[in-house]
């Protein structure tokens, strides 16, 4: 199977509120994909789904099961980091090794030693007494230290300061990533991922809006920051979005071919940040 998530008008209803509104989404195995979306648009119902925390309508293989019938099975092959820290506090560093060691199959304890001795963590400090970069890097050397086809990341460096955010995704794709296993991150500080991605998804009100590899999107996607004079011929195309930038205006086209925008102004490929303003604050015509 050449994706390790493949899913199909996936809903799921919160009461009168539709968490996800017929999603369909496929993720391609070794790849580094961006979940990314604004607050309730959806994308921690879809991470739990993947992980078999939620139970939705739909078709949904997860590296090959359903989550909602094979949970104990996938959860084999994945894991999961939350934002906040879920270990117990009262507990200390060497007793959680312990545990892991014992519920899980495929952790390698001196991988997670190993991984911690490069830290300032003692193994006989209580989680409670970490601080918040600390118990993410605790996460970190947990999960590298099991052997698992898919790595699930809802918000993983949430309030970290900017050290621990860069260590925290250069030791991932360091120690971690080999080209064969998958990533998920989901989270808002798109700029930061930009460059570790290989494939994006952005999810709107339960919608998918976008579900591209990123090497398609320059592609589909252009920013033209357009001369004052050809002003009326670019608002002719139907753009995406446009903003004001460096007193010029800034469009944003969608399947327009580069052949007919250069004549306008200035090519870019937008941003992954500035692609989602654009989808989200997109221009409706008609």
């Amino acid at each position: 199977m050449s994706n390790i998530v493949e899913a199909k008008s996936l809903t799921k209803n919160y009461g009168s509120f539709t968490a996800l509104d017929g999603v369909d989404l496929t993720i391609p195995r070794g790849a580094i994909s961006g979940l990314i979306g604004p607050n309730g648009a959806g994308k921690t119902t879809t991470l739990k789904a993947l992980i078999g925390l939620c139970d939705v309508d739909g078709e949904l293989s997860v590296a090959g099961r359903d989550p909602r019938i094979a949970r104990h099975k996938l959860m084999e092959d994945v894991c999961f980091i939350a934002d906040v820290g879920i270990l117990p506090k009262w507990i200390n560093v060497s007793q959680v090794i312990d545990y892991v060691e014992a519920v899980h199959p495929r952790f390698e304890r001196k991988k997670a030693e190993k991984f911690l001795s490069t830290t300032d963590i003692p193994a006989n400090k209580r989680i409670k007494d970490l601080s918040k970069g600390m118990v993410t890097q605790l996460h970190l050397a947990l999960v590298m230290a099991i052997e698992v086809q898919l790595l699930v990341l809802d918000e993983p460096t949430l309030g970290l300061d900017i050290i621990y955010r860069k260590e925290f995704y250069d030791r991932l794709l360091n120690d971690f990533y080999d080209g064969n296993r998958t990533i998920i991150i989901s989270t808002h500080q798109v700029e930061e991922i930009e460059t570790l991605l290989s494939h994006l998804v952005f999810i709107n009100k339960g919608k998918i809006v976008i579900d591209s590899s990123m090497s398609d999107l320059s592609d589909i996607y252009t920013e033209v920051l357009v001369d004052a004079d050809k002003v009326d011929q670019a608002d002719a195309l139907q753009p995406l979005y446009v903003r004001k930038l460096l007193g010029k205006k800034s469009y944003t086209f969608e399947s327009v071919p580069k052949e007919q925008l250069k004549t306008l102004g200035e090519l870019h490929t937008p941003s992954v940040a500035d692609l989602f303003v654009a989808k989200l604050k997109e221009i409706k015509y008609g």
